[in-house]
Formats: C-alpha cells, sequence, structure tokens
C-alpha cells in the first residue's frame, strides 16, 4: 500500500514494518497499522531534520515512538564508528536511563493481602527518598569511584550477594557493569555537580520513574527460557526505571551548549536548530562520548542502589530470607560502539529504545549466551509491563525493541482531560485488588496515569509481530512507589 504522509511515499513492508521515504533519507516504522496511522506529522519531520545529519546509516521508530527534544523517543539512529557522528538529542537528556528487574522468593499469595502491601509501601518510603531534593542514604560512597568505575566503584557491603559468589548477579546480569573512558574530563566537572549528583545517588526522581511490585505470568511457548531464568508463575518481581539523576542532567547540558558553538563556528545544522550533533572525531565529540559514558556508569549504579534500599525493605516484612537477586539491568538511552556483520563497527544511537539479542549472540552477557538477555518493557501505571527475548530477525533494526507504552499525550494535556476518578479506577482503589501507590494524593501524579500512555498490549504485538522479539513473561502490578518531581 501506498500513501502520503508529510509529502512522501509509503511502502507497507508487511503489517508490522513501514518503510517511509522522506525528503532527507529513508525511515523505518515498527507499528501496527493502527498505531502507524495514528502517528502524528511531527515525529515525520523530527525524522526528516534528523536524516539531515551527514553520513548516517539508518534510522528507524519503534511502536512506542513520540515527540521529544530535537530527536522522538523511540529513535534507533547508526553511523559508522570511525567517520561518524554522536548527537546528545538522540541520546537524550536522562544519559543512561533504564531498567531493572529483582527476583524474589516470594509468591503472588504472600502479598494478597492489600494491608501488607501498603506496609511494604511504606517500609520502601523508609528506605528509598521520595521526596524533591531529600538526600540520597549513601553518603559514604565516593561518587569520583562510581562515576569512574560503575559497579565495580561500589563497597563491597552494597553487593551483598559477592560473599557468596557461585550466587552472584548482581556484576553479571547486567547490559555493562562499567564503562571506560578517557577520566581526564571529569577534571572540568564543576563541584556543584557532583555535590548534586552525590545528594542524589540511590534515589529515583521523578516523572516516569518508579519502582514496581509485579507478579510474573509466564508466557507458555517461551516457559523453558523463563525457568532458565529463573523465573515462575505467580512469583513476585521488583521492577526499576531510573537514570543518572543530576549527573546525567548536567553532561547533557554541558555537552549540548559546547557542541551547539562548533556547530555555529562551523556552519553545521538542520532545519531543527535544537538538534545537537558533532563529528566523532571532533574535539567536542569526544569529550561528550567520554561524559556519557560516566553517566552510564552513574545510571547503573543508581539502579543498583535503588534495588540496594528495595532489599532491605523487602528483608524488614518477610524476614531475612526473602531473596533479591539480579535478574537483569539494562539502558534504553545511549550511543556506543556495536559490531554488526555486515556493516562492521558502527556507533548506534538508543533514544527511548532497548537492545534484545536473540540466544547466540556473542554481546550477551555470558549468563545469557544461550538464551539471549532479558529485554525489560514496563507498561504504564496500572497496566501489564513485560520480559522479553530478542530474535534472530532483529538484525534488521539493530536488534533496537521498544522501552514501554511510549506517551499519548502531554503532561499538561493529561492533567486537563484526565480525571482522578479514572486513574482510580485504573488502579482499583479500595478493592482487594488496588494497586498500592506511596503517593497521597493521585492528583500529584495525574500526568503519570495508564490514560496518558498508547496501549503497552498493542506496542507489544507490534514487536512481536516484527519477528523482533518474544515475551517470556507479563508482570502485572501489586503496587508501586514514585519520587516527587525534583
Amino acid at each position: 500500500m501506498n500513501t502520503q504522509i508529510y509529502g512522501t511515499a509509503i511502502d507497507e513492508q508487511g503489517a508490522f514494518r513501514h518503510e517511509v521515504k522522506l525528503p532527507s533519507g529513508d525511515l523505518t516504522v515498527y507499528a501496527t497499522q493502527q498505531l502507524f496511522s495514528s502517528l502524528d506529522y511531527k515525529v515525520f519531520e523530527m525524522a526528516n531534520n534528523n536524516l539531515q545529519i551527514p553520513d548516517i546509516r539508518y534510522m528507524s521508530y519503534t511502536p512506542d515512538v513520540h515527540v521529544g527534544v530535537g530527536t522522538c523517543i523511540g529513535t534507533t539512529a547508526v553511523w559508522d564508528a570511525r567517520s561518524g557522528y554522536v548527537s546528545p538529542s538522540i541520546v537524550g537528556s536522562d544519559i543512561g536511563c533504564g531498567m531493572r528487574v529483582h527476583m524474589t522468593n516470594l509468591h503472588k499469595d504472600d502479598l494478597k493481602d492489600v494491608k501488607l502491601r501498603r506496609k511494604l509501601v511504606k517500609a520502601i518510603e523508609k528506605v528509598l527518598p521520595m521526596e524533591a531534593n531529600q538526600r540520597g542514604h549513601y553518603s559514604d560512597i565516593r561518587l569520583e569511584h562510581i562515576v569512574r568505575k560503575g559497579l565495580h566503584g561500589l563497597p563491597k557491603k552494597y553487593i551483598p550477594d559477592s560473599y557468596t559468589p557461585k550466587k552472584s548477579t548482581s556484576l553479571t546480569h547486567v547490559e555493562s557493569s562499567k564503562f571506560a573512558f578517557d577520566e581526564s574530563v571529569l577534571e572540568l566537572v564543576p563541584d556543584m555537580t557532583w555535590h548534586r549528583a552525590h545528594r542524589q545517588l540511590g534515589t529515583l526522581g521523578g516523572g516516569n520513574h518508579f519502582a514496581e511490585i509485579q507478579a510474573i505470568e509466564i508466557a507458555e511457548e517461551n516457559r523453558s527460557i523463563a525457568e532458565a531464568w529463573g523465573l515462575s508463575d505467580g512469583q513476585i518481581v521488583v521492577m526499576i526505571h531510573s537514570g543518572s539523576r543530576a549527573w546525567g542532567g548536567y553532561v547533557s547540558q554541558m555537552s549540548s551548549s559546547a557542541i551547539l558553538k562548533v556547530m555555529q563556528r562551523h556552519g553545521w545544522g538542520t532545519s531543527d536548530p535544537k538538534l545537537i550533533f558533532a563529528p566523532l572525531e571532533h574535539a567536542e565529540g569526544r569529550h561528550y562520548v567520554n561524559m556519557m559514558y560516566s553517566a552510564l556508569n552513574y545510571a547503573v549504579t543508581n539502579r543498583h542502589l535503588i534495588a540496594y534500599a528495595m532489599r532491605e525493605a523487602f528483608r524488614e516484612v518477610f524476614g531475612s530470607k526473602c531473596e533479591f537477586s539480579t535478574l537483569y539491568d539494562l539502558m534504553h538511552n545511549y550511543a556506543w560502539e556495536e559490531h554488526h556483520p555486515e556493516l562492521g563497527r558502527v556507533f548506534v544511537h538508543r533514544k527511548g529504545a532497548t537492545r534484545a539479542l536473540p540466544a547466540g549472540h556473542t554481546d550477551n552477557p555470558k549468563p545469557y549466551l544461550t538464551t539471549g538477555h532479558p529485554a525489560l518493557i514496563p507498561g504504564s501505571m496500572g497496566t501489564a509491563s513485560y520480559i522479553m527475548v530478542g530474535q534472530p530477525g532483529g538484525a534488521d533494526n539493530y536488534y533496537s525493541i521498544c522501552h514501554g507504552a511510549g506517551r499519548i499525550r502531554s503532561r499538561t494535556a493529561t492533567k486537563r482531560l484526565v480525571k482522578v476518578e479514572d486513574f482510580e479506577a485504573a488502579l482499583r482503589v479500595g478493592t482487594e485488588d488496588e494497586i498500592v501507590v506511596n503517593q497521597r494524593s493521585l492528583e500529584s501524579i495525574l500526568d503519570e496515569s495508564p490514560q496518558a500512555y498508547k496501549n503497552v498490549d498493542e506496542i507489544i504485538e507490534s514487536v512481536t509481530g516484527a519477528g523482533l522479539a518474544q515475551v517470556v513473561a507479563k508482570c502485572k502490578p501489586l503496587a508501586a512507589v514514585k519520587g516527587a518531581k525534583s
């Protein structure tokens, strides 16, 4: 089928893949026909701007795509690793933002009582800072060790399973535990940034960041994979979504400003003045990449420390025998070098996109080499989340899949159009099946109601239908904690 959007032809490649020929280049969109038809023209306008960056090799959107600053959330963009470009706009301001899931030895029946779920949420609030500007509980950790070494910069006491090496998952069941970079770039970071980032270590932040208690429902067709990963029906897991906090914010703002000056000096640019980019070989491009890797170290450690606090809360409520092993930790806002057989070394940007590798891919962490690693996809508040595994067909999209449900309304529009009563109904407030939330007033987080997001089930259908990944487990929410806006 050929149609017209943004003045250009669209070639349908099956029900879930759409090849869009824009004036500045080609864009691949993975989505059901309904999702594709509902996309705002602005996402195509933004893609056309992104495709004006020189020498781009490939660009695609995942089905959760929505408009961002400079670049849409849901973008994968690829350049040659030697002569390509890096763009802070196609990484995003929350560098290293991503997901983490921990497995417990609890069953959903252990949390059947809504009063117990409320007790658990209160225990979490004691150990996990929720208020804006509230200091984290890790003043004894040296931040310079974290941004240099990632998880390897933590004192041993914050890696509890390090005392049982055969059962340890903290450093092995992660996309990356440490990102190496030229550490001399840290000399230019101002004292205020060190101070703010240190205070925020181990905190969620506001917006769509959360920690959620969920019950597992295994997909029958992938039960063997689920069992190999340690998942079982009814099992309680904890899903965490957070990023690099003030450290990543500083890197993004500082680098964008510096690169913009270089762009103006050289006359580089696109139709969008907010789209920032530089050659990888340029000094400012190299500086950004190095600082970005420091933010990735911060982000993975921040999620680990949030999980550490959650573990303490679970043990307060359920006792010291409550287990809390790492299933996986991954990012969905970053850029780095990868090897792809047909193109060699490439520099891949993912902004609101998740890498999902299939079984046998050599980039899988060792524990997941034979199965493929878990790909962690959150839903919106009150809806299910998913644990997936990549498929060989994902190679067509550089193994990128969605990162969540994707917004359909701005925060302002959501607050104007959605009633608190609708949010309460989605969370089943007042029933035995209530999804317990820590916020005293749902009105304060109304902009995070499920009505602000696309239907996550349709997002997942797009990904599975396109052959990019398969569902291993569905995660149904029982309770959630949200941080205040900061």
